[in-house]
């Protein structure tokens, strides 16, 4: 990594009131000349800059909004770039901006590694594919960290987390980023380690294509992002961790489909569903199938319609006691936002208005009712 961006990173680590315009817009300049396109981040958050009004009033897609060509920020990663005339504009006027990297473009996939305070989910969540025994004991087992220890055992490899050949970013939240390469030109998938559907391990995320990493330096209201050890160069991506990253579905499939509605077999299997655990999160993820379908494509796939027609079934079935609605409501919200990262606010308010017509009509495994 050139000097320049292991200053700036280290200038940006400051804390707020001694930070100024220039460690955010070195910052950005420094991961442009690294090839990695950047787009702004709200000040103090980690969420992207606010689309324009006309943008925030009519869903439409990214590559066809007059914002971009104009360049203004508009449509989080979409927007990022390598122009250097606009890098300065964004983050000379906006100094207190932080910075979004384009994982995809860059060529960079990152684990992203959380160490929330929750309860593990059921055992076929915590390793998808990997079954656990009910003889085994998961006491202790808590976040990120733990499960992608366990998963890195299991290979005969040291955990992403203990790294120290490649950037390594500690987060505000006590979590970890861990940069890698992208090798072989493979598109790979983002993915939300709390979805019910595509996911690497519990409590850790990856960001590839298709969503954004916060940049070391960033400083927001929790805290800064900041690189630990003494590497700021993104090692390869290690090939035990591609082949996991392929055996869990991060790659695309041969053909992508069409948008589509709920899928017969979908529908099949949320009237068929009955009460248990098991056949309930059988039942979530096909309803939550045709919404993670849509990470596979960036634009064009139906997201809102499909979105809004899990909603409204999901919320049948919590109407009909046959889904947890906390849980089911997350585990919308989670897969929408790893299918369409830095959309939060478009995802909670078509959540909110598909769930509340679904809670009318209760949805039973005959059908639904007035």
């Amino acid at each position: 990594m050139p000097a320049e961006l292991q200053l700036s990173l280290s200038d940006s680590a400051k804390s707020a009131h001694e930070t100024s315009a220039v460690p955010s817009l070195a910052v950005a300049q420094a991961c442009v000349r690294r090839g990695w396109p950047v787009h702004p981040l709200a000040a103090g958050r980690k969420t992207p800059a606010a689309n324009c009004p006309d943008c925030r009033d009519a869903a439409h897609a990214p590559a066809s909004c007059p914002c971009l060509a104009e360049g203004r920020w508009c449509h989080s990663f979409h927007a990022a770039t390598l122009n250097q005339k606009r890098i300065e504009q964004w983050w000379g006027r906006h100094p207190e901006f932080g910075i979004g990297v384009s994982c995809g473009p860059a060529g960079l996939v990152v684990i992203d590694i959380d160490a929330h305070h929750c309860e593990p989910p059921a055992r076929d969540r915590i390793l998808p594919g990997i079954p656990i025994g009910d003889q085994v004991d998961l006491t202790g087992l808590a976040n990120g960290f733990h499960t992608l220890a366990v998963l890195a055992a299991l290979r005969g490899q040291p955990s992403p987390a203990d790294d120290a050949s490649t950037l390594r970013v500690s987060t505000p939240s006590g979590g970890l980023h861990v940069w890698y390469r992208s090798t072989g030109n493979r598109r790979w998938k983002s993915s939300a380690g709390s979805s019910p559907g595509r996911a690497l391990a519990w409590q850790v995320d990856v960001r590839a294509y298709g969503s954004y990493i916060i940049a070391p330096g960033t400083t927001t209201q929790h805290g800064t992002y900041t690189p630990i050890g003494d590497v700021r160069e993104p090692a390869a991506l290690p090939a035990w961790l591609a082949q996991e990253l392929a055996r869990t579905g991060h790659l695309p499939a041969p053909t992508i489909p069409a948008p589509r509605p709920v899928p017969p077999r979908a529908q099949q299997a949320v009237r068929a569903a009955g009460g248990g655990r098991e056949q309930a999160e059988h039942t979530l993820a096909a309803v939550l199938a045709p919404v993670e379908a849509c990470g596979q494509v960036p634009e064009g796939a139906g997201f809102s319609d499909a979105l809004n027609r899990a909603a409204y079934t999901i919320g049948g079935l919590i109407a009909a006691g046959r889904l947890a609605g906390r849980e089911a409501e997350q585990a919308l919200k989670d897969t929408a936002a790893a299918a369409r990262p830095g959309q939060e606010l478009r995802i909670e308010q078509i959540v909110r208005s598909g769930l509340a017509a679904g809670l009318q009509k209760p949805l039973y495994a005959t059908g639904r009712r007035p």
